[in-house]
């Protein structure tokens, strides 16, 4: 596996990526209504190319293919941690993640999902508090998550 930095011509190849990983891997814990709130199929390709080109934002490849991906903004807010639904448990997850908490200054808050809670736990994560988000129209659970850096 190889980590690098994000470049403009992986955005279609991730936004594949997102939708079939969530339509997989989070399915156990969503219906499938919220599934097609979070994931539609056609995201704002403009505005996700802004918000990447704005974060720390990586890429994992094995080969030449995208199997995972994440970003981190400036004041630690991971905003998006995304492993391909083929190469889960694999260590993908928490080298990205390893890479995206070391530019962070004194902290990191996510929001995850119900499947990405045990994930962040495992890595020192705590939870300030469940919510529920609404998309489209759809709401679903979510956990504000924080993470304090040594």
């Amino acid at each position: 596996m190889q980590i690098r930095l994000f470049q403009p011509s992986d955005l279609e190849e991730m936004a594949a990526l997102f939708y079939r990983t969530v339509h997989t891997v989070n399915a156990a814990d969503y219906t499938l209504q919220q599934l097609d709130a979070w994931a539609d199929g056609a995201p704002d390709l403009e505005r996700w190319l802004a918000s990447f080109q704005q974060h720390y934002s990586l890429v994992a490849l094995e080969g030449e293919k995208i199997v995972g991906f994440g970003d981190i903004d400036q004041i630690g807010y991971l905003d998006r941690l995304y492993v391909h639904a083929e190469f889960q448990h694999r260590g993908i997850g928490s080298a990205l993640c390893d890479r995206l908490e070391a530019q962070a200054a004194e902290s990191v808050t996510t929001h995850a999902s119900v499947t990405a809670r045990p994930f962040f736990e495992g890595r020192g994560y705590r939870v300030i508090r469940a919510q529920q988000v609404e998309r489209h129209g759809v709401w679903m659970p979510n956990f504000v998550m924080k993470k304090e850096l040594l």
